[in-house]
């Protein structure tokens, strides 16, 4: 896959992408990923849904969505006016689930599909904690569409390398690296937790050291392995330690929902500091960080 930039948009903090478009500079980004989609309609977990915290943020949205069928009648003639590639994002119930609505999306004219094995916000055991289900969502996304196919995988995964070299067997082409991770807030005044459904995903600076803990690992067990960092990433210089840990790219997520515009700021600081390296180009410092 060749991106005009090393920057995306990051799924759950865009919309369905064109919302975010008439308000971003689009120009600056290699891709944008779409909000999570199923085969079906879901509703979400009811309010509180979002919650501030000292650094960063917690959701508990739970996947609410219009289902894929729905989507892509709203999106197939969006999508080449918008500027910028769109990624989807499917999740499902079970693996034949996630071919469905990876199939959708592939059809309304996504380039890619990320695999969201890692949502914090849906009951039962985390897909990505099990290398056995992510292979098998995987292979069943890889044989639904013709697109390149991205798994994405949570910070909580016990063993993230054998996770993504799972997925990269049953036909990932990639992995991102990483949702949110799981966290917890309560409220002083009320007494009750910030979410209504009490944990959900933690996201925001504070991410930033546990995902790129994740691409150092997997990147060190499997460099030809392409990786999309995600989390936490502000400033270009997060960027850079992204790029140097080992991802070729880097999805900017929470960044967006106070800095809709971040996207020009971000890329410019990157120029900066690839410069005050001495990089010509962002393949220059990708997977360059040695040991000690």
């Amino acid at each position: 896959m060749a991106l005009r930039s090393p920057l995306i948009a990051a799924s759950g903090t865009v919309g369905s992408v064109w919302e975010w478009a008439q308000v971003a500079d689009v120009r600056w980004y290699g891709a944008a990923v779409a909000k999570s989609t199923a085969p079906e309609k879901r509703d979400g977990r009811p309010a509180p849904r979002m919650a501030t915290t000292t650094v960063g943020m917690l959701n508990g949205i739970g996947l609410q969505g219009p289902g894929v069928e729905a989507w892509a009648a709203k999106m197939a003639p969006l999508i080449p006016k918008l500027g910028v590639p769109v990624w989807g994002s499917a999740v499902g119930a079970d693996a034949e689930a996630f071919g469905r609505a990876a199939a959708g999306l592939a059809a309304a004219g996504a380039s890619a599909v990320e695999v969201n094995l890692s949502c914090p916000n849906e009951d039962g055991l985390m897909w990505s904690m099990d290398p056995g289900r992510c292979a098998s969502a995987v292979a069943a996304v890889a044989a639904a569409v013709d697109v390149p196919v991205g798994a994405k995988l949570s910070p909580n995964t016990a063993d993230i390398v054998a996770a993504a070299a799972a997925c990269a067997d049953a036909g990932a082409d990639f992995v991102v690296l990483t949702n949110t991770a799981l966290g917890f807030g309560a409220s002083l005044e009320d007494r009750k937790p910030l979410l209504s459904g009490g944990v959900g995903g933690y996201s925001g600076p504070g991410l930033k050291p546990l995902s790129l803990r994740c691409v150092y690992e997997v990147h060190k067990a499997m460099p030809d392995l392409p990786i999309v960092g995600c989390g936490g990433v502000v400033t270009g210089r997060d960027v850079v330690e992204y790029l140097m840990t080992g991802a070729s790219a880097v999805e900017m997520g929470t960044v967006h929902l106070a800095e809709p515009k971040a996207g020009a700021r971000v890329r410019r600081e990157l120029v900066e500091v690839l410069n005050r390296l001495g990089a010509a180009g962002v393949d220059e410092v990708v997977g360059t960080v040695s040991e000690w």
